[in-house]
């Protein structure tokens, strides 16, 4: 029988070490390479082949139309959909699962999950089916859906580095008016009182 082949892809070095080393014991799994950077995913993936790839949330490396892991992972359910996406991070937020779920990942697991666990749930997730923690799932659905346009999130991901509305509409392709008027859906429904907190807010449910 052969090994499932795997990628681990985190930008902290122990992380990604600690977890190869444990997955490498089980005889059934193979760590095959490693990424730091969301910009390494894809081109790591077409070199190595892997079956299951697992991916941290927050990484440095975005490029266009991928700001985090959950962005990689709508990426390889496109580009290689042969492949299945793990998400195992450290931020559980309601919001991160269900953009998870609907961007093609096949689960989405915690860091402190137990190594033996973890290795189960690679397993399942190689044998087609999904995986979720369960407080998460939980939680997710006590939360309910993700208030947030697409175009709402874009600009609030912008908003979040503190830029003003010209350097917004600059990055996004529109308008200063249409900003604004995203903007301020935006904060009503986040109900905070301007687009910084609008876009925290965002930030720490997991909306974008």
């Amino acid at each position: 029988m052969n090994a499932i082949r795997l990628l681990i892809a985190d930008d902290q070095a122990l992380v990604r070490g600690g977890l190869a080393a444990l997955l490498n014991l089980e005889p059934d799994l193979e760590v095959v390479a490693e990424a730091g950077r969301h910009d390494e995913v894809l081109p790591a993936v077409r070199a190595h082949r892997p079956d299951v790839c697992l991916l941290d949330i927050e990484m440095p490396g975005a490029f266009a139309g991928v700001s985090d892991g959950i962005d990689v992972a709508a990426l390889l359910a496109r580009e290689e959909p042969q492949v299945r996406s793990l998400i195992v991070t450290t931020f559980g937020r309601p919001g991160y699962l269900r953009r998870a779920m609907e961007s093609g990942a096949a689960g989405f697991v915690v860091k402190d999950t137990p190594a033996a666990e973890l290795a189960e749930a690679v397993r399942k997730v190689h044998a087609g089916q999904h995986v979720v923690d369960p407080v998460l799932a939980t939680e997710s659905l006590a939360g309910g859906a993700n208030p947030l346009t697409a175009r709402e999130q874009e600009i609030l991901r912008v908003a979040l580095r503190g830029a003003p509305v010209a350097e917004i509409a600059a990055a996004v392709h529109l308008s200063q008016g249409t900003v604004r008027n995203y903007l301020s859906s935006a904060i009503a429904k986040t109900a905070t009182a301007n687009r910084i907190e609008a876009a925290r807010a965002a930030q720490r449910h997991g909306w974008m």
